[in-house]
């Protein structure tokens, strides 16, 4: 089944970069936003299944524009590591974290499926 993702991102390259490897794993990317004003938008417009969002986006926190997009899943994303935003992750609305190094259709698929707090 495809799957309908939206990324939140501030670099280009790297929205680039994952559409085309999530596409190949069945993961249709509906939208890219660079802001928090656009991926609001982009999600009340699209509905997408998921939503992939920076922790960082530039002058804003991906933690703030997660709480802002209610009726979509949330998964933040950042090159950081999970230990150093463990807390941070949980606190959020979001259903988890993945590193952007191990981003794929697979991973994304698992969060989903994943009770919330596990």
């Amino acid at each position: 089944m495809e799957l309908r993702c939206l990324i939140v991102d501030d670099s280009r390259r790297f929205m680039d970069a994952a559409r085309r490897l999530l596409e190949l794993q069945d993961v249709r990317v509906v939208g890219v936003a660079t802001t928090g004003a656009e991926a609001e938008s982009l999600a009340s417009a699209l509905r997408p299944d998921v939503a992939l969002v920076d922790v960082g986006l530039g002058e804003e926190s991906g933690f703030d524009v997660a709480s802002r997009l209610e009726e979509v899943p949330v998964i933040m994303i950042s090159t950081r590591d999970a230990a150093d935003l463990g807390q941070l992750v949980e606190e959020s609305p979001a259903i988890g974290f993945l590193p952007k190094s191990g981003l794929s259709g697979p991973a994304i698929r698992q969060l989903l499926s994943e009770p919330r707090g596990t």
